[in-house]
């Protein structure tokens, strides 16, 4: 393959191959269980498992836990099963930050032996305002040049649990006048009195990301560590503590631009916020981009690797269209799932000179586009339901479905004739009549007469009622996401839109979540894994059939 057809981080690869600075590839998602992944965090775990496969390597889970302030059990659970569900396969390789705590610690000592490192007394407001400014130098910490058994005496009795929170860090000795504002002797450890998930109350001094990151690295030797572009900055850092700590086969940091989506909210605060106030349902709810909101609405792993994959992977920071989004679960879902028929805005049909006692089969295909899925049988009797867009007593010009007098095609089964409409007291149609022609089964006519209107239908008599939820951007996409002024998100009031009374045919009776369909001429839905019962179905809208987007020409 060509360079130019590899992106950088393969060129990178490649070269370190060739070049026998390693003679395989190990590569790792490390997320920190502080929260649910979002599209963003989908691209990483597809890009670095993605590397793993092509190059023959080994791929790791990696929980960061070195903050137990923030971290959940359920946060594990859940990155869990969404690594899994986007095909990145971790068994016999997952590990925690945790693990090595005994390590990190002899790392600090380590450095503190070698006089690189040391603690000091200085409070973090105080370390801030000695740190200096991107045109300032910052100053040396008073303590910074405490002998080596001082620090190591101070740093064992941190230990130990001798002092408060706060009372004392340990810092890398490195250069308070380094132009890079994350080598001015960065904190590497803090004392926080506070169990922890894994190791209970062992430790009270936690290692800093900075510091613990490139030793989980080195120690289980990954060799090429991709992040996103924020930790560039932080790269010397990383070289320096793989460097001092002298590991033989230093892993090797690549960053790349993040996964930017126009118009949607993947901030875990302000995601955070609208669980708890109760805007959303959960961090599942489907209007989130979590990866299990976007399960849950019935996006496939295949359609977010697609995703990916037409994002590209640089170096350049770029937005994809949410609308893209769609486009790849409609092209993934299209060949794959049964076209049935579902009405959202039901109205009642009434074929008067169909027999009132008889009930016919149809067969029909599951998907004209693909005949492996099959057929199945649907029912057909005297009383139906459409959809009440498709019928207008006074119709608008050039409106080709059903009206007093026209004939129109129900879909795979008869053409029918509309002969009048039942109302209310108020005048609304409650019902429309028709009546049909015995000798158009099928949908096509003997004599060869055309109709210019084909709408879908579902048996009322076997039809099954069920609940439908549609969706919209949980944000309002004309003003943007956040408000400029207070900072909040600018919510769109209509993001969710409940439908109690619709009906589906009664091949979905046995639906169950995560089954999806297409339902004709409206668009994609799944079962909900959370609301959806078996005497109570509710579906999701993944996405409508058709949008404006398109893929823009290649070049």
């Amino acid at each position: 393959m060509e360079n130019q057809s590899r992106n950088f981080i393969e060129q990178i690869i490649d070269k370190d191959l060739e070049e026998g600075r390693v003679d395989h590839v190990m590569t790792r998602f490390p997320p920190e269980p502080n929260g649910y992944l979002h599209i963003g965090h989908a691209k990483s775990i597809i890009l670095n498992y993605g590397l793993a496969q092509e190059y023959h390597g080994l791929f790791n889970l990696r929980f960061d836990d070195t903050n137990p302030t923030k971290e959940k059990s359920e946060f594990v659970e859940s990155i869990e099963n969404d690594v899994r569900w986007l095909g990145a396969d971790f068994e016999d390789r997952l590990y925690f930050a945790s693990d090595y705590f005994g390590q990190m610690y002899e790392a600090a000592v380590k450095l503190i032996k070698k006089g690189k490192a040391f603690v000091c007394d200085l409070t973090a407001e105080e370390i801030r305002s000695y740190r200096g400014t991107l045109k300032e130098p910052g100053k040396n910490s008073p303590y910074r040049d405490r002998s080596i058994e001082e620090n190591l005496k101070l740093f064992e009795e941190m230990k130990d649990g001798r002092y408060e929170d706060g009372a004392k860090v340990l810092r890398a000795k490195i250069d308070m006048a380094s132009p890079n504002m994350n080598m001015r002797d960065p904190v590497i450890y803090r004392i926080a009195h506070i169990s922890h998930a894994n190791t209970g109350d062992k430790w009270c001094i936690y290692p800093m990301y900075d510091f613990a990151h490139p030793i989980e690295d080195a120690i289980e030797g990954v060799t090429h560590s991709i992040c996103t572009l924020e930790f560039e900055d932080h790269r010397p850092l990383y070289d320096w503590v793989v460097r001092e700590l002298e590991y033989e086969q230093p892993p090797r940091q690549i960053e790349f631009a993040k996964m930017y989506l126009t118009n949607v909210v993947t901030g875990k605060r302000y995601i955070k916020k609208l669980v708890e106030n109760g805007i959303v349902d959960g961090w599942d709810d489907p209007r989130l981009v979590s990866i299990s909101g976007l399960r849950r609405r019935g996006y496939t792993p295949e359609a977010i690797r697609m995703f990916v994959e037409l994002s590209g992977i640089s170096k350049a920071q770029s937005s994809s269209e949410y609308a893209m989004l769609e486009y790849c679960v409609r092209e993934d879902l299209k060949l794959k799932r049964e076209r049935v028929m579902g009405i959202l805005h039901p109205l009642k049909l009434i074929i008067d000179n169909y027999p009132e006692d008889q009930t016919e089969e149809l067969e029909v295909e599951n998907n004209l586009e693909n005949p492996e899925l099959g057929s199945r049988k649907v029912p057909f009797s005297r009383e139906l339901y459409i959809e009440q867009e498709d019928f207008m007593e006074v119709p608008v010009p050039k409106y080709r479905r059903l009206y007093p007098g026209n004939e129109v095609r129900l879909m795979h089964a008869y053409f029918v004739t509309c002969t009048g409409v039942d109302k209310d007291e108020n005048g609304n149609v409650t019902a429309v009549h028709c009546t049909y022609d015995p000798q158009t089964r099928g949908g096509n006519a003997p004599d060869g007469r055309k109709v210019k209107g084909t709408i879908h239908w579902v048996d009322a008599k076997s039809a099954i009622r069920c609940e439908v939820r549609l969706f919209e951007n949980i944000v309002d996409e004309e003003k943007g996401v956040y408000d400029e002024e207070t900072g909040e998100l600018n919510l769109n009031p209509n993001s969710l839109q409940i439908l109690k009374d619709c009906y589906v045919e009664a091949s979905l009776k046995d639906a169950k979540a995560p089954d999806s369909f297409q339902f004709v001429r409206t668009g994609y839905f799944c079962v909900d894994s959370k609301l959806s019962a078996p005497d109570h179905l509710v579906f999701n809208r993944i996405a409508a059939l058709k949008s404006s987007f398109k893929l823009p020409a290649a070049t």
